[in-house]
């Protein structure tokens, strides 16, 4: 058999487990001629020892094929070729499509036939052996004798085996298994070749050919197509994918150092990968009068503006039905927080500099209470509230943030009040383990002549104004603090950018617990002056229509939101776009519509909302996202004047080796990438590499460094999950304060922890200058080091999205070195297995990675944080504990 493979025949024992026993199919006919011709190239004689496909030269054959002459020609007028590749004389031979060789005395051995010939690595096989071979073992427990195909299918550049077969009604899937992993042992063992795929379906599913027969090549094109249904699968790509590329070694000692980069980038005449925003000048009277520089920090903006325009509204809150719930002015702003500030004062000894924790939903109460806290010198912490759904999972990370937040109160609504203290949560959670809280629906009456004492210290503009907490997509909770003179440049910052001014009117969609969502919900409006539209997200679940709606009516120029709003109305309003434009909606008003996002820009789910509504007259100019991270929670933010976004596209076999290459849209594994937004003004932005900390050059990939006024001060408080805790005031202060070791050495910059590049591109900015787009690539702490290479979840995530039309989320992670795929099916459960051979080879197509476990799960079981981000280390927690309750899991092997 081994030399069958290779085409040569070799006389083996009788006895021998690999020895094939081929019985004579007789003599040529009279007046016929027989020849064995190679089975590729052109029509040359095989040696007697070869095997070749049998052709034949008879006045009784045929002549060609009905209105097919290209086809004809090939297969009834062949002239073989002699051992010097000229032609053997002048008669025209026929191909039989079977496959072997001559024997002594002209007796004829047929070995197979040219349509069951698979080629795996150099080597041939026929489909009749192999399933011979498969049939031996205990053939009639398991499978029907007459329903197995053996095909192969193309895969990372070479043919892998597939063995389809109809499976028995009566058999236990443990039967099934031991029944499947033994054909691949004896396939192994006698063929010396791996399968790749084992695939059983329920009885009388495979679809007939005429004869009765299984038809290979529609079962072939259901498999790859994703419609052959199976009931068990089993995967075997570790064994038989040998062709993968080398494993990216690393070598220290021959690394090249950031000095010798540095003169190599000079002398090729590269820039430096660096890139500034605009510069922070002001024309606006308010910045410059003395009154401007008099209020700089929020707490005394905000008393400031309920005497000098006491009536102007602030905030309006809409609910699900789009009618406004709620507005405030600044004066009721003002007088609301002075009321919850003096309860605190009254409730308990406070002292300056104390945490407080603020849970509420998206609400204007949340303001008013950020405000009470800075009025009486404490540091306000926001925490997104438990959820009355789901207790079990919300309320722990609540208590943690709590306690690691060391919070003396707890600011809330009634609502929550009563969800803390319900019998739900006592079971779960003491209910005396939770500090003081204050229920600020139902405040006390004030006292006579009863005022806020004078803060003991005066602001200063490094003094902490409140924390920052924040989940990461690998589980770890951070805790940044952002002081007074850092909030109040970020505020100048995005005024400068967005224009604002009190005559603005802006929508916000999107949680404000964190980063910038919880600046632009709290902070911005009170700076600016400006009237902020609140629409909680959940609204959204309720209405989908109802953001777009309160856009249209009040014909907003500028509005933010959270990708899970804009997937949410993408998915929702998909089907009513028509219904929509017949009631008058428009939102050609749009000016600005910014996702507050800290990861790469999700490309797909941003062109799918710019389709969709771009009949609706939204500018697809209009959609681009903005970037912030830990270090610093608005990096990228695109004003009103700036150039359009500049997609580019990178080779991603080029990117897992942390390089760059730009190639042509359409290009073979090329990666679109899109910028994200411009830089704030008084932001710099240089590209590092992260070990040597040497500087990179244009268009290089490294990790981004920041330097601005709206820096964080540092980390407060970390934990990664529930194993490892760390108090401190500084958790790693080369993150908030690095230096470079080429470049401009004296300079501190942030460290983001993602990696990116600049590119400097030919579009021209506000100032003249050639505008630089910044591209984020990925964060550093979420990639995968798969075979010494780097890989973004989000890059496999995608790739399997592609795969099924069934399939509405996706996760990866590594665990033991194995990649393991979670993907969410909404499909009918018996039809899941379908996907096992999908995913595993378009991953092993487009990344070169082989899927370790692959997990099939309903929707909704992989945990997405309130920026729409996916919780992969949460998962991973739930998948190791055996917590996901899987439809499926294949272990491939």
């Amino acid at each position: 058999m081994h030399a069958l493979s290779y085409g040569v025949v070799r006389v083996d024992q009788d006895n021998s487990l690999t020895s094939l026993t081929i019985q004579d199919v007789g003599h040529v006919l009279p007046g016929a001629i027989i020849g064995i011709v190679k089975i590729d190239g052109p029509p040359l004689l095989c040696q007697t020892d070869e095997i070749g496909e049998v052709v034949i030269s008879s006045k009784a054959t045929p002549n060609g094929y009905w209105a097919l002459p290209g086809l004809s020609t090939n297969v009834f007028k062949v002239i073989p070729l002699g051992s010097d590749e000229r032609p053997i004389g002048t008669q025209e031979f026929v191909r039989s499509g079977l496959l072997g060789f001559l024997g002594p005395g002209g007796l004829l051995f047929v070995t197979g036939s040219r349509e069951g010939l698979m080629q795996v690595a150099g080597r041939k096989h026929n489909s009749d052996d192999l399933i011979a071979t498969a049939l031996a073992v205990e053939p009639m427990k398991v499978v029907y004798r007459a329903r197995v195909v053996i095909f192969s299918i193309r895969i990372l550049r070479d043919e892998r085996i597939v063995i389809v077969a109809e499976q028995r009604p009566d058999i236990g899937e443990d039967e099934c298994f031991q029944w499947m992993s033994r054909v691949l042992q004896a396939i192994d063992s006698i063929h010396q070749v791996g399968v790749y795929c084992l695939a059983l379906c329920p009885a009388n599913t495979l679809p007939k050919s005429h004869s009765g027969m299984i038809h290979v090549q529609e079962t072939r094109r259901r498999l790859l197509e994703g419609n052959l249904h199976p009931c068990s699968v089993l995967m075997c790509p570790h064994s038989c994918v040998l062709n993968l590329p080398k494993p990216r070694e690393h070598h220290p000692e021959r690394e090249v150092g950031p000095g010798a980069i540095l003169a190599g980038t000079i002398i090729q005449g590269m820039r430096l990968a660096e890139a500034k925003g605009a510069d922070m000048t002001f024309n606006d009277d308010q910045d410059t009068s003395d009154q401007g520089k008099k209020f700089q920090y929020i707490d005394d903006i905000l008393r400031w503006r309920a005497i000098t325009m006491s009536d102007h509204i602030l905030y309006s809150v809409i609910n699900a039905k789009g009618q406004e719930s709620a507005h405030i002015t600044c004066a009721a702003m003002h007088k609301r927080s002075e009321r919850i500030a003096l309860t605190i004062l009254d409730r308990i000894e406070i002292k300056s500099c104390d945490h407080i924790a603020l849970l509420y939903p998206p609400c204007v109460d949340l303001v008013s209470s950020f405000y009470a806290c800075l009025y009486i010198d404490v540091v306000p912490v926001s925490i997104r509230p438990p959820h009355a759904q789901n207790l079990l999972n919300t309320l722990s990370t609540v208590k943690m943030m709590v306690e690691l937040s060391q919070a003396k109160v707890i600011l809330t609504n009634g609502s929550i009040a009563k969800l803390l203290r319900c019998k739900e949560a006592a079971s779960l959670l003491d209910p005396k383990l939770w500090p003081l809280i204050i229920d600020t629906d139902d405040l006390p009456k004030l006292k006579k002549n009863q005022v806020l004492p004078k803060k003991s210290t005066p602001t200063q503009a490094q003094s902490l104004c409140y924390l920052d907490f924040s989940i990461s997509t690998t589980g770890s909770l951070t805790a940044v603090k952002l002081s007074y003179g850092a909030i109040a440049n970020l505020c100048r910052s995005i005024k400068l950018a967005c224009e604002l001014y009190p005559s603005r009117e802006l929508v916000l969609c999107l949680d404000p617990y964190n980063g910038l969502g919880l600046v632009l919900w709290c902070i911005i409006s009170i700076y600016a002056g400006h009237h902020s539209i609140l629409i909680d997200p959940a609204e959204v679940e309720l209405n989908p229509s109802v953001w777009m709606n309160t856009i249209s009516h009040y014909k907003i120029r500028d509005t933010f939101c959270s990708y899970s709003v804009m997937e949410l109305c993408t998915k929702g309003l998909s089907t009513s776009i028509v219904d929509l434009k017949n009631r008058g909606l428009s939102l050609s008003c749009i000016r600005t519509c910014a996702v507050v996002a800290e990861e790469r820009p999700r490309l797909q789910l941003l062109n799918s909302f710019i389709k969709l509504f771009q009949t609706l007259g939204l500018n697809p100019r209009s959609v681009s996202t903005t970037f912030g991270c830990r270090v610093n929670i608005a990096i990228c933010l695109r004003g009103a004047s700036d150039p359009d976004p500049a997609p580019v596209y990178v080779d991603q076999r080029a990117l897992r080796n942390d390089r760059v290459t730009l190639v042509e849209k359409g290009s073979p594994h090329s990666l679109c990438l899109l910028e994200s937004g411009k830089l704030l003004p008084g932001v710099k932005v240089v590209i590092a590499n992260p070990e040597s900390k040497g500087q990179c050059a244009d268009a290089h990939l490294g990790e981004l460094w920041v330097q601005s006024g709206h820096n964080s001060l540092g980390c407060q408080i970390i934990s990664y999950g529930d194993n490892h805790q760390h108090h401190g005031s500084n958790h790693n202060p080369d993150q908030f304060y690095s230096h470079m070791a080429t470049g401009d050495t004296r300079q501190l910059y942030a460290r983001t922890g993602y990696l990116g590049f600049v590119r400097r591109t030919d579009s021209i900015a506000a100032d003249g200058k050639n505008h630089d787009a910044v591209y984020i690539v990925g964060s550093l702490e979420e990639t995968l080091l798969i075979r010494g290479m780097r890989y973004h979840p989000t890059d496999i995530e995608n790739t399997v999205m592609r795969t099924h039309k069934r399939i509405c989320e996706c996760a990866c992670f590594t665990w033991t070195n194995l990649l393991v795929v979670v993907v969410e099916y909404d499909g009918l459960e018996q039809h899941s297995l379908d996907l096992v051979p999908l995913i595993t080879s378009a991953i092993l197509e487009e990344h070169y990675v082989i899927v370790g476990v692959l997990v099939i799960v309903d929707p909704g079981v992989v945990p997405v944080n309130s920026r729409g981000e996916k919780q992969r280390m949460h998962l991973r927690d739930g998948f190791v504990s055996d917590q996901l309750d899987p439809i499926f899991v294949a272990y491939n092997m």
